[in-house]
């Protein structure tokens, strides 16, 4: 679960190539990113809709609590870097856990690959806002004073682990029914369950 962001794209290459000339080169305008995490989020969480017309019942006994961290399920958070980080996270861990599917049961190829390109170019656009508010924190002399004053600068990294924790029990739980048809359904609800959440938590980024 460590596969770095620019691994990811060269795993992706030409799809992520014809993704980009069919929906258009993003503009990249950082007061828009809230606009495009949550059009790419709906997106993806229709796509996941798509995949499988309803749960097996027969995957109902194999069902789990992957504990999506509470931060997450509250939806309320104290500064924006920190929304875009753990968007960045998701992506990054979502994308890792999308990439270890082999087309064996009802999940369509098209539909993964459409939900890995907006992932991927989800990642782009936060690197470079992220990248930018960097860039302005340093031009303005803010970043030394930021990391002295504000109480909630360790935030960021923590809930992030918790991010990478809750991934992790994802990807374990797979090795552990070794990718089965059933274990792939149950992943399909709970990373669209965390897909929902994520798209209310980008309209804080509007918010503040």
């Amino acid at each position: 679960m460590s596969t770095k962001p620019d691994v990811i794209r060269k795993c992706l290459q030409s799809a992520c190539l014809v993704g980009l000339l069919i929906t258009g080169i993003l503009s990249l305008d950082c007061n828009l990113l809230h606009f495009h995490l949550r059009k790419v989020t709906w997106q993806n969480l229709r796509l996941l809709s798509s995949t499988s017309s309803s749960f097996p019942v027969e995957c109902l006994r194999e069902t789990k609590a992957f504990e999506l961290p509470q931060e997450i399920l509250s939806h309320t958070q104290p500064a924006k870097r920190y929304i875009k980080e753990a968007f960045y996270e998701m992506s990054i861990q979502a994308f890792n856990i999308f990439s270890q599917y082999t087309f064996t049961s009802t999940w369509e190829k098209d539909y993964l690959k459409q939900i890995q390109i907006g992932l991927d170019q989800q990642l782009q656009y936060l690197e470079q806002c992220l990248e930018e508010e960097e860039k302005e924190k340093e031009d303005s002399k803010e970043l030394e004073e930021d990391g002295m004053n504000w109480s909630g600068a360790l935030v960021p990294q923590l809930s992030n682990l918790e991010l990478r924790r809750y991934f992790n029990r994802i990807d374990n739980f797979l090795k552990e029914k070794k990718y089965s048809h059933c274990a792939w359904e149950i992943i399909r609800v709970e990373i669209r369950r965390c897909f929902y959440y994520f798209q209310k938590f980008a309209a804080l980024l509007r918010k503040k």
